[in-house]
């Protein structure tokens, strides 16, 4: 291997990395990177010169080392995406030695996740890249993503928004394509390359984020996503025991436009100060839009706008999420690990039991397990959410509100849970925890599972490159010492604090309670 052509300090920190030991194999890329590559802002004629000397590494004994290398190949390449120029073409000299190395290794290894990622750069080779991809055990969902990384945008028929987790879950009926043929046709020429290049990158960040890790830990779990679920998986519940399930809790509710108390009869929620009628239907209280006479027709129409979208959530988006966004890729956290997580660390003192952010209702389960389905209310701000949580979970008080305004009164509930939500409202943050704050009894807890943004700066552009519909500039996650300032400032003391990869599992307890 020569570096002949490169100046120091980048000769020397190439040399590092290819002479480094296992245990400092890591250490020696984070360096190599920040020179070369620097948060994808790379200074252009160091990363030109590094790239013939890095594609010779591909040539070196050593696939964990190869591994590091591509991802940083990779990423060099895509640090001028959307418009490839001569560092994209640079690395693509190497684009023949990588397609054969790629056939090659065996789809399980973190080298051929790595290749992978680094081939994606290269829409104009699509064909070639795609048939080195045909053989090899990569999964519907990785070929899937890869594919979409290699296609160009058609402007007269854009297909946006159907990337996360993988492109090859989404199924749409006639009624679907209609609403996203309509909302694409609202857009312009410069709207659609935006959200086509978002995607793109959210593709890529994903591949990228799968190969980071499996170069510093060993392949990824393997999972495989199947088919999304059935429309037909969501029924009514059995019985809708409408205001029953919130006259129990009614002392700690309050009227969102004039804070008096509310009244709960058949079909609504009147507030006793400012005679405000707020819908209640499909076993859901509406306590966003407080307009007196708000058309509960509507509101029901809400309620069954594509239910299904809880489901897909649950079982394809989420677990994606997790690995993103927790750097879960070898299922460090399971769903048995956040259950017991919540059942030993919601402790609640007397009032009702929140779950903010509730979603579809599989943690509000495992919540009412906890402590029983009449001590809970459910909150979230999405209603097809939660006619999903009500078909299964009739006996939980159901509320669509937002988070940053909380429709109880202070000092009224027992215990709060937000579990992977407190990220979806990243701007509202910090003025949910302080409602939190106002509205827990002394001694009552707030227990939250979130995740925050990874300390090396490679994973933690891969989490940024991913845009979803809460993060639309790119994954926006906590930093732990911001979480812990905004709880301090409410009132609440952390007791208990767990930290794998880049989720945080936090339990805090509002000051004033028993010793």
């Amino acid at each position: 291997m020569t570096v002949s052509t490169i100046q120091p300090p980048v000769t020397e920190l190439i040399g590092a990395f290819a002479a480094a030991p296992p245990d400092r194999i890591g250490q020696e890329y984070l360096r190599l990177a920040e020179a070369v590559w620097n948060g994808g802002t790379p200074p252009r004629d160091v990363a030109l010169a590094a790239v013939p000397a890095l594609v010779a590494l591909l040539d070196e004994p050593g696939d964990r080392r190869k591994a590091y290398v591509a991802v940083l190949l990779g990423l060099l390449a895509e640090s001028e995406y959307p418009e490839y120029g001569e560092l994209q073409a640079a690395v693509g000299q190497g684009l023949d030695r990588c397609l054969d190395l790629l056939r090659r290794t065996p789809a399980d290894r973190p080298l051929s996740y790595a290749l992978r990622y680094l081939v994606a750069h290269f829409p104009a080779d699509r064909d070639r890249v795609l048939a080195a991809a045909e053989g090899l055990d990569i999964g519907s969902d990785d070929l899937a993503r890869l594919d979409r990384a290699l296609q160009r945008l058609d402007p007269d028929a854009p297909v946006l928004g159907r990337v996360f987790p993988s492109p090859s879950v989404w199924t749409l009926d006639e009624a679907e394509r209609e609403f996203d043929q309509a909302w694409i046709a609202a857009l312009t020429p410069e709207q659609v390359r935006h959200n086509w290049d978002c995607d793109t990158r959210t593709v890529l960040g994903h591949a990228g984020a799968k190969a980071y890790w499996a170069a510093g830990n060993g392949a990824p779990e393997r999972t495989d996503p199947g088919p999304a679920p059935s429309r037909d998986a969501v029924r009514a519940p059995a019985v809708d025991l409408g205001a029953e399930v919130f006259r129990p809790h009614a002392a700690a509710f309050r009227c969102p436009r004039c804070g008096g108390g509310l009244e709960f009869e058949t079909g609504a929620a009147r507030c006793g100060g400012c005679g405000t009628v707020h819908p209640l239907a499909g076993g859901v209280l509406d306590l966003t839009a407080p307009e007196e006479g708000k058309d509960t027709e509507d509101f029901l129409r809400r309620l069954s706008e594509i239910p299904t979208m809880g489901l897909f959530y649950e079982a394809l988006a989420r677990p994606a999420f997790l690995r993103i966004s927790g750097s879960n890729w070898g299922g460090e956290v399971s769903r048995a690990a956040e259950d017991a997580y919540i059942a030993s660390h919601v402790r609640p003192v007397e009032g009702p039991v929140l779950d903010l952010g509730a979603g579809a209702g599989s943690w509000t389960a495992v919540l009412a397990e906890a402590v029983g389905p009449e001590r809970v209310i459910a909150l979230d701000v999405n209603p097809a959410m939660l006619a999903l949580l009500h078909s299964r979970l009739p006996k939980v008080a159901s509320v669509l509100a937002g988070a940053d305004d909380l429709p109880f009164d202070d000092a009224s509930l027992g215990a709060v849970m937000c579990w992977n939500a407190l990220q979806a409202f990243p701007d509202d943050a910090p003025a949910a925890i302080a409602e939190v704050g106002r509205c827990l009894r002394p001694g009552g807890t707030f227990t939250i599972m979130t995740f925050r943004m990874s300390e090396d700066p490679v994973a933690r552009y891969f989490q940024r490159c991913h845009h979803l519909p809460q993060h639309t500039e790119g994954l926006r996650l906590f930093d732990v010492a911001e979480l812990r300032r905004w709880l301090s400032a409410a009132g609440l003391v952390v007791r208990e604090e767990w930290s794998p990869g880049t989720f945080v599992f936090l339990t805090a307890e509002k000051a004033g309670g028993p010793a």
